[in-house]
């Protein structure tokens, strides 16, 4: 099988996307000058795997948990430290690039004053807490022109590039269909999913009552942009803060992340045109921990029309229900009109067997990565491509989060990527943004 001459160009452009980034300015000095925001936790390893390069310095760090803070601080002595990343950015003209690796309802605040003072930001995933945030934070990556990375390491596995390779190259033929199944249930619990995941903690709705917060957590500030609420033990720690809505996107937009990254890349996705939903009736606070979500994209150049539907908890498609495929845990589902390929984090299989037992894999044609954090600092330092720069990262996030509006308007929605608007369902509008607390800007 041969690549598609437009499929290969469309592939390196979404690759190559960050080539434009400017490099830094660290050719002036030995080391590259990285600040962390959020150290523990995923901060925590986001911090020890960027560190690893001997030429990145640890100029800053930022966390709003003092133990966390205190902890990083006897590892890196040097490193000026903040409570409030607002503060820090008033201090930050030695800084050359910025990690992200807080709750997700910070994360547009903590990554657009980094692009705006023309930073290299590498930010967790999902990008943005909404869908007009994402838009946001990505054009204004496109002006800064700096090296821009969302943490989704998997982008730079082997497996994932040999699944896009042979979607690319036509191993299946025309894809018309993708079905993508995660089994985590991080959410709210129905009674059989509470049974099954007995490390949650459920709670039904908001508590009435609030506890004080620990000692070493400044609430105020984990709160930032999100509407006040008193502290309680179900917000924190992570991953209880994902399942509400004011903080997190559920297992949607954070999984989604990963798993829908696979057809995004391999069938050059964009924004889809429609998008519904099932699942239990929507709940105001929290995410559910089961839901599906269909989206419908059009046709463009040599891309089949295609949907590509979600699963998450107890759902999965029906060729899996039917044992017609494997029933991996975890999955994505490629239907073409000569096969299918299915596939997960590690591995991947054509079906039928009997069918590609003779089949010669394509030529490997995109690069292979150094690493995930270590694409990110090479493009601080010479321009070089992500693999998940910003402006491939929004686009993605902006689809997740229309799968959570879809499931919580309980309506058929008619997206208009250019305006930002549902066309067909004004309420659902709403959730499209929200206006921040007193005190917080995304503003300049």
């Amino acid at each position: 099988m041969k690549l598609n001459r437009r499929n290969f160009i469309a592939t390196t452009t979404l690759v190559g996307s960050s080539w434009a980034a400017r490099p830094i300015h660290a050719s002036k000095r030995s080391k590259l000058r990285v600040a962390f925001i959020g150290v523990g936790g995923r901060g925590g390893g986001n911090l020890a795997s960027v560190t690893n390069d001997a030429d990145v310095q640890v100029a800053a760090l930022c966390d709003v948990n003092a133990e966390y803070l205190n902890s990083a601080a006897s590892r890196f002595p040097e490193a000026r430290t903040y409570g409030d990343f607002r503060k820090f950015y008033k201090e930050a003209e030695d800084v050359d690039a910025v990690v992200v690796s807080t709750p997700e309802h910070t994360h547009a605040f903590a990554a657009l004053p980094a692009l705006r003072q023309g930073k290299h930001v590498y930010c967790e995933k999902p990008l943005t807490h909404n869908i007009a945030e994402a838009r946001l934070v990505t054009e204004t990556a496109a002006k800064a022109k700096v090296a821009t990375q969302m943490g989704t390491q998997l982008h730079a596995s082997a497996n994932f590039r040999n699944v896009v390779e042979h979607i690319q190259s036509g191993a299946i033929g025309s894809v018309s269909e993708v079905h993508v199944w995660v089994s985590r249930a991080w959410g709210l619990q129905s009674p059989e999913e509470s049974k099954a995941n007995k490390d949650i903690v459920d709670v039904v709705d908001r508590p009435t009552e609030s506890m004080p917060p620990p000692e070493h957590i400044d609430w105020d500030l984990w709160i930032g942009p999100a509407p006040y609420r008193p502290y309680h033990e179900c917000y924190l720690p992570g991953p209880k803060w994902y399942r509400w809505w004011d903080f997190g996107s559920g297992t949607m937009s954070d999984l989604g992340s990963h798993w829908n990254d696979m057809p995004f890349w391999a069938l050059n996705l964009d924004a889809p045109t429609k998008i519904r939903a099932e699942g239990p009736p929507p709940h105001a606070e929290l995410a559910p921990a089961s839901m599906i979500a269909h989206y419908e994209y059009p046709a463009r150049g040599d891309r089949a029309a295609c949907e590509v539907t979600w699963h998450q908890g107890t759902y999965r498609p029906v060729a899996w229900q039917n044992s017609e495929i494997p029933q991996w845990n975890n999955g994505v589902l490629f239907v073409g009109d000569r096969g299918k390929l299915l596939a997960d984090y590690g591995k991947f299989v054509l079906l039928p067997e009997d069918q590609f037992k003779d089949f010669k894999a394509p030529e490997p044609f995109l690069p292979v990565s150094p690493g995930h954090h270590e694409e990110w600092l090479e493009a601080c330092r010479t321009g070089s491509p992500t693999g998940s720069p910003f402006s491939y990262a929004g686009p993605l996030t902006e689809a997740n989060h229309l799968g959570n509006i879809a499931y919580r308007s309980q309506a058929v929605l008619e997206w208009d990527s250019s305006r930002m608007r549902v066309k067909n369902h004004e309420a659902a509008n709403n959730l499209v943004s929200r206006t921040p607390r007193e005190g917080w800007s995304l503003e300049k």
